[in-house]
């Protein structure tokens, strides 16, 4: 009877050691297809990151871009119309200085001996319109 017994242990024993070598087979692989599942997870989480960051930096470049283009507009135009004031202005300026040019010209050539004649002359209006004033203000004083 001994024998049968020893039968038994030893086919009981080698079933031991081929299910223990089976489960850390199996950890083994649940360990290696779980650290494969996190690096797959990484790796999809940092190319998601890039893929939303190139479409925010797409975005912010054609905005930038848009902005740009209505503050080179708005350039544009108020420097065209600070032009065209400028002009009008200039313009306004010639118009005096020519004016004034004028006016020296002709005191220049009216600059002899006649103009004093006329400044008397001047003179002389201004002092009987002076009194043609006091006059009437003495009339109406009477009155």
């Amino acid at each position: 009877m001994s024998l049968p017994l020893d039968a038994r242990q030893d086919t009981y024993m080698r079933g031991v050691k081929s299910t223990t070598s089976k489960r850390k087979h199996t950890y083994a692989i649940l360990l290696m297809a779980w650290v494969f599942l996190i690096a797959l997870g990484v790796w999809g989480t940092k190319a998601y990151s890039d893929h939303l960051r190139g479409q925010i930096a797409t975005q912010i470049a054609e905005q930038n871009k848009t902005q740009l283009e209505a503050i080179q507009h708005d350039y544009q135009t108020q420097i065209g119309d600070l032009k065209i004031a400028f002009q009008t202005e200039i313009a306004k300026l010639q118009t005096k200085v020519d004016a004034l040019n004028e006016l020296l010209a002709f005191t220049k050539d009216s600059a002899n001996s006649k103009t004093d004649n006329s400044n008397q002359l001047y003179t002389q209006l201004a002092e009987v319109k002076k009194q043609l004033e006091e006059l009437q203000h003495n009339l109406d004083v009477l009155k």
